[in-house]
């Protein structure tokens, strides 16, 4: 039996480590001191990335809506909120719904015995669709209030040229295509917006394709090819992230559009949240329920930058030309570059992924035992 004034032994019994050993001295000698996050943080630089990523998750960040700031706490501001709610809801809402309900009908008065009665190879019919579409996105605008402030040049229909835009909402495309009639690289949907994708987007030239279905890629990258070097095409409108970011953020992008061999064009887009927040969390919320909730704000309040285009630099990769163009964007309109994968929203990280990482922290931890 030890003596109780006898040292205590100094060997370290490897299949059971002393944590006291891994932490910082000045802890230890701390009279009372207490064990801290922090400690524990010292230990492995991964326990350190895993904790950055609770506090501070970027990528959650990118596709999470931010609720505005309640600004009707007190007595005095509490009446005028309630009046505002009777105004939107009210009146207002109920105005932008007629709005909206006759330009549809003046719409398809015009549009359907155009579309169905004149010669598919018509040019007089491709510019009146061009038109009625153009048209159409003006009353959507009006039907939220759209306070739209356009920089830059009008873009042209001429080949060998593509447009890119950074993505907060479906409605990117109608506040770009009231302004000039582009044909777009976008997402089968279901319900009412997948008829007017088949039945009148088609008319300007716009290509659709499935994220579910691999075989669609190949398909798609062939009909861009051949739209980019079309002599009478709208001009071609890719958002090269790939999904609806919350602007503030901007994600990866795709490369597709910067290995064509053309002019890159880029458009940044800006929305001013003082009125509401034009960002569509599809995952939370339907189209329909994201205009509803557009039509009862007071407006939606954006800017538009046509940028200089830009081509890819002699022994620069599409991917380095992608990001180039993302700072671009970025600065323009005053977005933070995160590296993401957009289609991370969407799917699993790859296993390959999740292994690296665990073999990082196992040679971490081991490399901390093996020098103790």
């Amino acid at each position: 039996m030890k003596n109780a004034n006898e040292a205590p032994s100094t060997d370290i019994d490897p299949d059971h480590p002393n944590i006291e050993d891994y932490l910082p001295r000045e802890s230890i000698q701390e009279p009372n001191g207490k064990l801290h996050l922090r400690d524990f943080l010292d230990i492995s630089p991964a326990l350190t990335e895993a904790a950055g990523a609770i506090i501070d998750d970027s990528f959650t960040r990118c596709f999470k809506s931010n609720p505005p700031e309640p600004w009707n706490w007190n007595v005095y501001l509490f009446p005028l909120w309630c009046l505002g709610v009777i105004v939107r809801y009210g009146i207002l809402f109920p105005v932008r719904v007629v709005v909206l309900a006759v330009g549809w009908i003046a719409f398809f008065a015009a549009f359907l015995p155009v579309h169905f009665l004149m010669s598919e190879r018509s040019s007089i019919k491709r510019k009146i669709e061009r038109k009625l579409v153009e048209m159409m996105c003006s009353v959507f605008v009006a039907s939220w209030t759209g306070v739209v402030k356009y920089h830059g040049p009008r873009p042209s229909m001429r080949p060998q040229q593509v447009f890119v835009a950074n993505h907060t909402s479906m409605i990117d495309f109608i506040i770009l295509e009231q302004m000039s009639a582009f044909a777009v690289i976008m997402q089968k949907h279901p319900g009412w917006v997948g008829f007017i994708q088949k039945t009148i987007l088609e008319s300007v030239g716009c290509i659709w394709f499935n994220r579910t279905e691999a075989t669609d890629r190949e398909i798609v990258s062939r009909k861009i090819r051949a739209h980019v070097n079309g002599t009478d095409n709208n001009p071609l409108l890719i958002f090269p992230e790939g999904t609806c970011v919350n602007n503030h953020y901007t994600v990866m992008f795709k490369k597709g559009a910067f290995e064509l061999g053309c002019a890159v064009c880029p458009v940044a887009i800006k929305y001013n949240r003082i009125f509401v927040d034009a960002f569509w969390n599809s995952r939370k919320q339907s189209f329909t329920m994201h205009l509803v909730k557009l039509m009862t704000s007071w407006a939606v309040v954006c800017d538009v930058w046509y940028l200089e285009p830009q081509f890819l630099r002699p022994g620069e990769s599409p991917i380095e030309f992608a990001e180039r163009v993302r700072e671009t964007i970025s600065l323009r309109a005053g977005l933070k570059m995160v590296p993401w994968d957009g289609y991370l929203k969407y799917s699993r990280p790859s296993p390959k992924h999740t292994e690296r990482k665990q073999q990082i922290f196992a040679d971490s931890v081991l490399r901390r035992l093996e020098e103790k």
